[in-house]
């Protein structure tokens, strides 16, 4: 039993009676911080004992005085008549260094990197560990170093009784105790031990008021600092200056820890939402602090945080919302919250691809359309009196080629091939051209197109337009009997646009075969003749089937997804493929000849024996066994090198300059060249910017790869249960695992099946799982019906 005095009130405290708690209020004057509102001091309250009046200031000093002479004389602190209590210290070194921690302690432990416990000590564990039952009742082994308080005064503590201790401890915990001892001591500077502020603030240094005590001072982010830990721990007062920049910041933690816990009410909040009433993702980004959050959220979300604060940041949100700290979960959560659609192509925003042009690129391109000064158009040839054939997918948005024929009278087909001129209006240098040469290439994808050029400007004053006047470069050839070229030419011209078809609607003219479309049916000869000509000279057919998704309301849930397979042996296809072809065997032979620079593109023909691939049926089964035998491109600036593959001695890509940066490079060269001009570009400078530009092109020929694929398995996934596919057998993989194409579809796969089953066989599959998101596809072989 101890008895306090404040002020003139007098205090008892004893840890066997129950409290009975008073207050009053600090009025103590001597310092500007004992006057801090709201700041009472609780104490339970003892009767029927001798009581003398202390003042407060005296009543401290003897205190302090006492304690202090104890520690000096090397003593220990008498909380009892009966008990005499060794120091905390005493307990961690003496204890745990020695080896002689006992049976029966009761022992604060550091269980992970966040919590602390009480446990009670059971046994030891090995030479060094022990044994110990926590506050929870869960029995764990511990290492020495993870003790960080070992309550004084304690034998033979009952494991039962250490979760009540614990409650009993924190119903005493008063942050006003901790300021009232810190005004006393801060005057005098004098620093203090747990048990010694166990005896001032509770007038008793038993195992419940000293544990109290250390509770409150290891906690405490204000008043006390560490002075020393090794052992004994001891804490001094920190100066007034140093407490009121503390508190400051304690202020301010506690307002961002509010600002925090409400971010996370409104997440939780906009989660459980019905989908149309989910806030628009515009709402997030209102108040700075909550898109900043936000905003590391998704940087997580996408592997690209761009500091250490960001990856914080995303941790504490996820943590708090119950969720692992994963991308994936952070992906999940903003979807969940209507910030990301269902369908977001996260792979579009970890590669941080422009899809979107700047205002300065959008203002120039309206300043070269309302321009509209064609450089070229005392050199252009007039060929609007051409039927002209303008051959595509149905959803495309730049038209960069069309194609004429006509038979003359000695028999031979003439063919045009005109390109859309776009550096009629674009210039190497200009921040349009330099715009398209950081951006590379156009990407497509199922869900949305990014155009190289600004959409208005590729649109309305580059892409190839029916019935209007529209700039061209033409490559006109005339082909030998045999589809040889006998002669050919590259001219800038002005053309106007007769048709614009389908590859579907181009294949029905042709199988219709009307009189009136007679050009049609010529360019399909001559496509036939450059065929027969191509792999005469040893071009390898690699035509298979591919297939394209065209996606509606991608932002929608559910949107609308329609799939087309394309056979790259269909007429209209192989018409347009062939007249490509034929354009870049002309550029890359008229590059030759004027020695002009161009990206002149090649590939090393494999030494295979094509009569190796005879037991396989022609088409995709072939096609894939012979593409696994190819050597890569490569590419030469100075003059052609063979393309084995298409059976040409040289090959330029010129035919979708709107589109790839390569091209126009290639059309700013060729069109040097035909004003008389140097080439904007040395051999050397062309390479420099191949290199730049292949990069990008490389990763968005993946990221359209990827967004296929994922918008194919989304397909599947909607479709009804148990549905059959026919599939070709490709190849084996391993044992029975076959690589397979689903003809349906236009999808490479893979699935299990039947023994007997042998490459090129066709077989029926169904879906057993499609999961886009995890790029997860797995079917199962079934019976024909």
């Amino acid at each position: 039993m101890a008895v306090r005095a404040m002020n003139t009130c007098v205090i008892f405290r004893s840890a066997a009676t129950p409290p009975l708690v008073i207050s009053r209020r600090l009025t103590t004057a001597s310092s500007k911080h004992r006057n801090r509102s709201n700041s009472f001091l609780r104490y339970p309250l003892i009767s029927h004992v001798a009581i003398r009046s202390y003042s407060v200031h005296n009543l401290v000093e003897m205190v302090m005085e006492e304690l202090a002479s104890i520690r000096k004389r090397g003593g220990r602190v008498r909380a009892t008549t009966k008990l005499e209590l060794a120091s905390t210290g005493e307990l961690l070194e003496d204890k745990l260094k020695k080896g002689t921690l006992q049976k029966g302690l009761l022992l604060e432990f550091k269980k992970d990197s966040e919590r602390l416990l009480l446990a009670v000590a059971l046994k030891p564990d090995g030479k060094k560990n022990w044994m110990v039952s926590d506050q929870n009742g869960i029995t764990t082994s511990i290492k020495p170093q993870q003790v960080t308080f070992i309550v004084p005064g304690v034998e033979n503590f009952e494991p039962t009784e250490v979760s009540e201790f614990v409650q009993k401890a924190h119903d005493n915990l008063d942050p006003a105790l901790l300021e009232f001892a810190w005004n006393e001591l801060v005057e005098k500077n004098k620093s203090v031990t747990a048990q010694e502020l166990a005896e001032m603030i509770f007038g008793s240094a038993e195992p419940l008021e000293t544990y109290c005590a250390h509770l409150l001072l290891s906690r405490d982010e204000v008043y006390f600092s560490v002075l020393e830990s090794k052992g004994l721990s001891v804490y001094g007062p920190r100066s007034a200056t140093q407490v009121d920049e503390f508190l400051r910041r304690k202020l301010a933690k506690q307002a961002a820890e509010k600002e925090f816990a409400e971010l996370i009410q409104l997440l939780r909040s906009a989660k459980q939402m019905p989908l149309q009433d989910k806030p628009p993702r515009s709402s997030w980004k209102t108040e700075e602090r909550t898109w900043r959050r936000i905003e590391s959220l998704e940087a997580f979300a996408i592997d690209f945080c761009k500091n250490e604060d960001q990856t914080k940041t995303a941790g504490m949100i996820l943590k708090a919302m119950g969720l692992a700290k994963t991308s994936s979960a952070a992906m999940n959560l903003l979807i969940d919250i209507g910030y990301f659609p269902v369908h977001v192509n996260l792979d579009l925003l970890k590669l941080n691809l422009p899809t979107d042009h700047r205002d300065e690129i959008l203002l120039a391109a309206e300043s070269l359309l309302s321009a509209a000064t064609d450089l070229d158009e005392a050199d252009r040839i007039d060929l609007t009196h051409l039927k002209v054939y303008a051959i595509d997918v149905d959803e495309a948005d730049e038209l960069d080629d069309a194609l004429s024929a006509t038979r003359l009278q000695d028999g031979r087909i003439k063919i045009w091939i005109h390109i859309a001129d776009p550096t009629s209006l674009v210039q190497p240098g200009s921040i349009i051209d330099k715009d398209a040469r950081r951006r590379g290439t156009s990407i497509f994808l199922p869900s949305a197109t990014y155009p190289m050029f600004p959409e208005r400007l590729a649109m309305e004053g580059m892409s190839l337009k029916q019935g209007k006047l529209c700039n061209a470069v033409t490559v006109s050839v005339v082909l030998r009997s045999d589809g040889s070229i006998a002669e050919y030419s590259v001219e800038n011209s002005i053309i106007k646009p007769t048709y614009m078809l389908t590859y579907e609607s181009a294949t029905e003219l042709l199988h219709l075969n009307l009189e009136e479309e007679i050009e049609l049916k010529i360019l399909s000869e001559a496509a036939a003749l450059r065929l027969r000509w191509r792999r005469e000279q040893g071009a390898i057919d690699t035509a298979t089937l591919d297939n394209r998704i065209k996606v509606t309301n991608p932002d929608h849930p559910e949107p609308s997804i329609k799939l087309y397979v394309e056979n790259q042996a269909d007429a209209a296809m192989r018409l347009v493929t062939e007249m490509m072809i034929l354009c870049g065997e002309v550029i890359a032979t008229f590059g030759s000849h004027n020695n002009i620079p161009l990206p002149y593109r090649g590939q090393p023909q494999s030494n295979i024996d094509m009569s190796a691939f005879a037991h396989l049926p022609e088409g995709p089964v072939r096609s894939a066994a012979i593409v696994r035998t190819l050597r890569g491109a490569e590419v030469n600036f100075r003059n052609p090198i063979r393309h084995g593959v298409l059976g040409l001695p040289g090959y330029v890509q010129f035919t979708s300059p709107i589109r790839r940066y390569m091209d126009l490079a290639a059309h700013y060269q060729v069109k040097a060249f035909l004003s008389g001009d140097s080439p904007p570009f040395s051999a050397g400078e062309l390479e420099g910017i191949a290199s730049t530009v292949n990069m990008t092109t490389r990763v968005v020929k993946r990221l359209s790869s990827s967004s296929l694929r994922y918008w194919t398995l989304e397909y599947l996934r909607r479709q009804p249960k148990g549905k059959r596919y026919r599939a070709l057998v490709l190849r084996f993989v391993k044992d029975r695992e076959a690589a397979i194409l689903l003809t349906e579809i236009g999808v490479h796969a893979s699935s299990r099946v039947s023994n007997g089953v042998q490459i090129g066989d066709e077989v029926h599959v169904q879906v057993e799982e499609a999961h886009p998101r995890d790029d997860v596809l797995t079917l199962k072989e079934v019976e024909a019906v």
